[in-house]
């Protein structure tokens, strides 16, 4: 940069404001030093940067599962907005031991984010008390226990309920729910939306028809014959989540169910019968968090808001016309 500074005749802070794009440079100042940059190959020096910013400009982030449609549509929304501030994205995979979370996070927060955004696996993130004061926090997908930071997430309650009512209103009237962790609060919140649905409706939410730990098709398998064996074995199921879906489906693919899933997936239209899904536009909430983010990186929305939960919609397609046998 002094290079530069010294052969455009000009200081070294005209030079990072030229390289910065910073509108109150004159406009042939701007080109006598571009056109050194050019001439030297000039490229800032990152490490430098960060030890002078004391953070660098990366946005973390850490999802249970990069593979799951929803989590990467998240990441991938997240480094589009991030790529327009020229600012770089680190993705990491929480998996699925809640104990892995705060190693993990923390691994990440160490290398001096511009911020940092994760959906809580554990029980309790106020282990990151500490951190909160140095670097902007946001969560989505589900809300954190015993810390207060900025917060999006889809309407699980109601997305659940708007795909309950509308197998209920097809005629099914034992209509299981199929989920994963059921300990969750996203999926409480969906157990809740099943629940209120069938109370509304005047029927018995039964909690034989509730199955949780379905993650792949082994689980599928096993959670559909013991709800097919019942007394009143359901006709209609609703799965709470994307992998939940993807796993009934290739399950179920000789002897397709009346099916209703939480999450849209890829191909999803193209199955045959094709699957109704609710829609948690997962690139908004990425988008959402990301400006949230870069906000508070640059202190701004100084007041911390209620958690904002995002609209879903029902897509409906063949799959909840079929009953189960």
């Amino acid at each position: 940069m002094r290079e530069v500074a010294a052969r455009a005749g000009v200081s070294v802070k005209t030079v990072s404001r030229v390289f910065n794009d910073d509108p109150h440079v004159l406009p042939a100042t701007r080109e006598r030093v571009q056109h050194v940059m050019r001439e030297l190959n000039y490229v800032p020096n990152v490490l430098a940067t960060t030890f002078r910013a004391g953070r660098t400009s990366v946005i973390g982030v850490a999802v249970p599962d990069i593979v799951d449609p929803f989590f990467a549509a998240i990441a991938r929304a997240v480094d589009r907005r991030a790529r327009r501030h020229g600012i770089s994205t680190l993705v990491a995979s929480l998996g699925d031991d809640p104990a892995d979370e705060r190693p993990t996070i923390e691994s990440l927060l160490s290398r001096k984010l511009s911020g940092l955004i994760f959906a809580p696996l554990a029980d309790d993130q106020s282990y990151l008390q500490r951190w909160i004061d140095h670097t902007p926090i946001v969560c989505i997908d589900r809300a954190p226990t015993n810390l207060r930071v900025d917060t999006f997430t889809a309407d699980d309650e109601g997305g659940a309920y708007l795909a309950t009512v509308h197998l209920i209103d097809l005629g099914h009237r034992q209509v299981a729910y199929v989920g994963d962790t059921l300990h969750q609060s996203t999926e409480r919140a969906r157990l809740a939306g099943w629940q209120r649905a069938h109370v509304e409706r005047g029927l018995d939410p039964d909690d034989a028809l509730i199955a949780g730990g379905v993650a792949d098709v082994a689980d599928a398998l096993a959670a559909t014959s013991r709800l097919s064996n019942l007394d009143l074995p359901p006709t209609a199921l609703f799965s709470s989540n994307a992998r939940t879906t993807m796993a009934i489906v290739r399950a179920l693919r000789h002897d397709p169910p009346a099916l209703v899933g939480f999450g849209d997936f890829p191909l999803a239209d193209l199955l045959r019968p094709a699957v109704t899904v609710i829609d948690q536009t997962p690139a908004r909430l990425g988008e959402l968090a990301a400006e949230r983010v870069l906000a508070r990186a640059h202190h701004e929305h100084t007041a911390l808001p209620a958690p904002v939960p995002v609209d879903v919609h029902l897509i409906t397609r063949e799959s909840c016309t079929l009953s189960t046998h």
